[in-house]
């Protein structure tokens, strides 16, 4: 299928991984203040749905590997709120412009192969005036660190299902025509084999 990724051993290991308490608080701070009908890019296995908020009419979960998107099916069963998961790349959704009141993208806009067009992408589907709550690993600003992770970008995406270590995504969320409204930066370990590397957490407004 053209909307279809396979990652067969990251999606794996994905699901056999247990968020951290932290990335746990990190998810409910990252869809707090949700309402109405939302997008999220790059649901995964669905480990984001039970924090969704009772305000939240419905949600679209678009996941494009499938292996992934069944269990996030399954998780979608047991969530406290209305979710669909459907097939979906972050290049094309599969939804009609305007048509949602927020967007949510977590832990994915460092995967996506084109972070550009997928930003377009949620700008297009929610509605002027809507939301963008974000949760990502993003390039460190010490320039020591930050050349060992553009070194690092060669091998890394083959290791975690196309994952990039070293992108600006606050500086793409800005220039997709979001206006940021908060934006706060912290070092943390996700629970890879890796030490702490720089995340974001925040909200931004569709212009």
């Amino acid at each position: 299928m053209a909307d279809e990724v396979h990652h067969r051993f990251f999606a794996r290991m994905w699901v056999r991984m247990k968020d951290p308490l932290e990335t746990m608080d990190f998810r409910q701070r990252t869809l707090a203040g949700l309402s109405g009908r939302v997008i999220e890019l790059g649901a995964g296995d669905g480990r984001n749905f039970r924090y969704y908020p009772p305000q939240v009419s419905e949600v679209v979960a678009v996941e494009p590997e499938p292996y992934l998107r069944e269990h996030a099916e399954q998780a979608a069963a047991k969530a406290p709120v209305p979710v669909k998961v459907l097939a979906g790349v972050a290049d094309r959704l599969p939804a009609e412009d305007a048509s949602f009141d927020a967007g949510v993208a977590s832990l994915v806009l460092c995967t996506v192969p084109d972070q550009a067009h997928a930003l377009a992408e949620l700008r297009r589907v929610i509605r002027p005036g809507g939301e963008l709550h974000f949760f990502e690993h993003v390039v460190s600003h010490n320039p020591a660190r930050a050349r060992v992770e553009n070194l690092f970008d060669h091998v890394w995406p083959h290791i975690a299902g196309g994952c990039h270590p070293n992108r600006d995504t606050s500086g793409a969320i800005e220039a997709a025509g979001f206006e940021l409204e908060s934006c706060e930066r912290f070092g943390f370990s996700p629970g890879f084999p890796v030490p702490q590397i720089a995340h974001i957490l925040g909200t931004a407004r569709r212009t």
